[in-house]
């Protein structure tokens, strides 16, 4: 995001919020960010998210805080991390067959958490974008290849800039042909990468949703968040 020089943060600041490893918070219907960032409208250099004709439900497996998840009939659940969850719930929403996604905190060990509690690195929380599905047009398998294709599985607790466990790499799985569909993709990331692929692959327990603001935040602020690794940024091309 440009900024004009008064407005820009000074190199201490900028260490002060990796060390933190939490990002501001912008609203983007109004589009100022919490902590006084120039308004996304002025993020000229960041790509706009292309156009759908129809866009997915916000409403995967009837989620809500904490409480049980049901698909609807005929339908799956997939849940991932991959750092920041504005733009992974952003990718999933772009594959043919998705049928709703939010974003939330799973794995953790404390209920009801918030943006900010798990941003304090004591709730064991990842940022999880929860995917529902129709399996008859988009198989799991292809969703673990644009998991595995869009963010860097082997950084432990860190995507890009963005620093913390709230940031891992994760897969939560819904059943025990998931578990092993993601074993055996991990496998396979980790002999082509030839570097050891840290992603956690754990049965999915409960989902927390996060804040309205985070929800579908790309398509409300009308561009992509949260660049990707540079060698894994082509997200068309998937």
């Amino acid at each position: 995001m440009r900024r004009s020089a008064p407005a820009a943060l000074s190199f201490v600041s900028l260490l002060l919020l990796a060390a933190i490893g939490c990002r501001s918070a912008p609203d983007p219907v109004r589009g100022a960010a919490s902590e006084g960032a120039a308004p996304l409208t002025a993020a000229a250099d960041a790509p706009a998210s292309p156009p759908r004709q129809a866009r997915p439900g916000t409403d995967p497996g009837r989620a809500g805080a904490g409480t049980p998840l049901a698909p609807r009939e005929g339908n799956e659940l997939a849940a991932f991390a991959m750092g920041c969850f504005w733009g992974s719930e952003d990718t999933f929403r772009q594959v043919p067959g998705v049928v709703a996604t939010a974003v939330g905190y799973s794995g953790g060990h404390t209920d009801n958490p918030t943006y900010h509690s798990v941003c304090s690195h004591t709730t064991g929380h990842a940022e999880a974008v929860l995917v529902e599905f129709d399996p008859k047009k988009v198989s799991y398998a292809r969703l673990l290849e644009v998991f595995f294709a869009t963010h860097d599985p082997t950084t432990k607790d860190r995507q890009g800039p963005d620093i913390g466990d709230q940031y891992r790499s994760a897969v939560f799985t819904f059943s025990d042909a998931q578990a092993a569909a993601a074993r055996e993709a991990a496998a396979r990331e980790e002999a082509a990468l030839k570097k050891p692929v840290t992603t956690e692959i754990r049965p999915m327990g409960r989902f927390w949703m996060a804040e309205d603001y985070h929800q579908q935040y790309d398509e409300k602020a009308g561009r992509r968040s949260c660049p990707l690794p540079s060698r894994f940024a082509e997200r068309e091309s998937l």
